[in-house]
């Protein structure tokens, strides 16, 4: 299965706006639900959600069958659509599993054009004598018979319609909330990031550049890319050790996780020395132990990566989103770690 290409910034941005309007089309009842289906098309391609945009389209268009059924790429499309039902034959009573294949346009035009053949099926003024029906029942005069077969197509249409609003609307307000929270945690982040550059320059230049590789290593398909930034995380926070505390002999007790450690805090050491460092330079217990406690298990996870690939192992990265991860947690470090230098 491939892997879905996540949308550009840009291509949210406008889902966001485009979401808003129809929902709001849909609650105050603007356009027909045709024009809104094809909206929220749309949405669905900007959000690269193939399926529901396949729906939609069937939707719009309607579902086309073949003379044995739907074929069942189609027929998948309708059940997740909605559309299945158990269809009861009147004299057989012999049920089966179909969906309803109509579209949109189709199910609104029932609904429309009702009114005018009601209008048309009134009865005369002069009754007519009853009729037989195909199994021998006597029908009622006049066309009271073709007002309540109209009357039933357009409750059922009206039905029917009831569920592809109900089934746009979710979709629309789904997405919209998850667009929202998306916005609001890239404004948290790009906030985050605004403070993060602006001091990782003055301590940690040459992390710029690597930095730059990381995120050129993310945009590729290629899963050594990915191992490759997250082996540059580990040296981004090598870098990091080396500025705020140097390398020494000194071997010195610390806490982390609540218990007492003797750590050295030689070159190789830069996870102590970054530990040493955050205690020298706060009082918080709080904040050594979080920030002290996600440090080491950063680092020993990105040492255990790089220990790996030494070995030959290509396992050590499976996916894009795993290395993603590695690479948030060592920037939101970085920040919290460089906050400090400050006191």
């Amino acid at each position: 299965m491939s892997e879905v290409i996540p949308p550009s910034r840009q291509a949210l941005t406008e889902a966001l706006v485009l979401s808003t309007e129809i929902l709001r089309n849909i609650e105050m009842s603007e356009i027909p639900l045709t024009n809104i289906a094809l909206k929220t098309t749309r949405l669905a391609r900007l959000l690269n959600n193939f399926d529901m945009q396949g729906i939609l389209e069937y939707e719009i268009g309607g579902y086309p069958s073949l003379p044995d059924g739907l074929p069942p790429e189609i027929w998948r499309l309708a059940e997740a659509a909605g559309r299945k039902y158990v269809h009861t034959e009147i004299f057989t009573k012999k049920s089966n599993v179909v969906v309803y294949t109509e579209s949109i346009g189709a199910l609104e035009e029932q609904i429309r054009t009702t009114e005018t053949a009601l209008a048309a099926a009134r009865d005369p003024e002069m009754p007519t004598p009853p009729r037989k029906g195909v199994m021998g029942v006597e029908l009622p005069s006049g066309n009271s018979v073709e007002r309540g077969v109209r009357l039933g197509t357009a409750q059922r249409a009206a039905e029917r319609l009831c569920s592809r609003r109900n089934l746009i609307y979710q979709y629309v307000l789904h997405k919209h909330y998850e667009l929202k929270f998306s916005d609001i945690a890239g404004d948290v982040f790009s906030r985050i990031r605004e403070r993060v550059d602006a001091t990782i320059g003055q301590f940690i230049p040459e992390s710029v550049k690597r930095l730059s590789a990381v995120y050129d290593n993310l945009r590729s398909d290629n899963p050594e890319d990915w191992s490759n930034a997250v082996h540059s995380c580990r040296r981004i926070l090598q870098d990091l050790a080396d500025a705020v505390f140097p390398p020494t002999d000194e071997v010195r007790e610390v806490k982390v996780g609540g218990k007492v450690q003797r750590i050295k805090l030689e070159r190789e050491n830069y996870i102590n020395r970054i530990i040493a460092f955050i205690q020298d330079k706060t009082d918080s217990g709080r904040f050594q132990d979080i920030v002290g406690s996600h440090i080491s298990f950063l680092g020993n996870r990105l040492d255990s990566i790089v220990e790996a690939a030494n070995k030959g192992s290509h396992d050590t990265i499976v996916s894009r989103e795993e290395a993603d991860r590695y690479v948030v947690y060592t920037y939101l470090l970085v920040g919290d770690i460089l906050t400090l230098t400050s006191r």
